[in-house]
């Protein structure tokens, strides 16, 4: 049998938190039900080694959440790359409190075949300044995920800004039921 790729491991981890974990945000009564989550095959072209461009000036910014609340986050970088061939860009967001960067993004597949209020991505650093800037992220759209209140109502999601959507399908990641 081959060896489970890093992306077929994390899928396989995912599906047996949403199944078996106290903290999984399938409703109890579901979990015994639950076979695991669908997913666009993995594809190679939608992973993007990139340079986040930190805006001039880092700001605090307030988005809004699925349940009506608001979620601080800094509104630190911009991430340049195509897909298909057309330029596009997302605003990478830092968590204040633990400086992990953070994605919400809609795109074209939005609504249709992945969740309507958009989906994340965790960025990943894979190099850094000599003072522990991120220098060098991967934005993988293959780990593109629902937000928990796609399964839950009762988790407080941050909605995608409009800057963050994308006029393109990203069949990639996550899809729906």
């Amino acid at each position: 049998m081959p060896e489970q790729t890093d992306l077929e491991e994390y899928r396989a981890a995912k599906d047996e938190f949403f199944r078996t974990d106290v903290g999984s945000p399938i409703p109890p009564d579901e979990r015994d039900s639950f076979t695991g989550l669908p997913y666009y095959p993995p594809r190679d072209d939608l992973a993007f080694e990139l340079h986040p461009v930190p805006f001039e000036q880092v700001e605090t910014v307030v988005l809004e959440t699925s349940d009506g609340a608001q979620r601080e986050f800094e509104r630190w970088a911009r991430l340049s790359f195509e897909i298909d061939g057309q330029p596009a860009a997302l605003a990478l967001f830092r968590d204040p409190d633990h400086g992990d960067l953070f994605l919400a993004f809609q795109d074209e597949t939005s609504g249709r075949d992945t969740y309507g209020a958009g989906r994340y991505l965790e960025v990943p650093v894979l190099e850094t300044t000599e003072d522990g800037e991120p220098l060098r992220v991967l934005l993988d759209f293959n780990y593109a995920h629902h937000p928990f209140c796609a399964y839950n109502p009762h988790y407080s999601c941050p909605l995608p800004p409009s800057e963050n959507r994308l006029s393109v399908s990203i069949e990639a990641g996550e899809r729906n039921p």
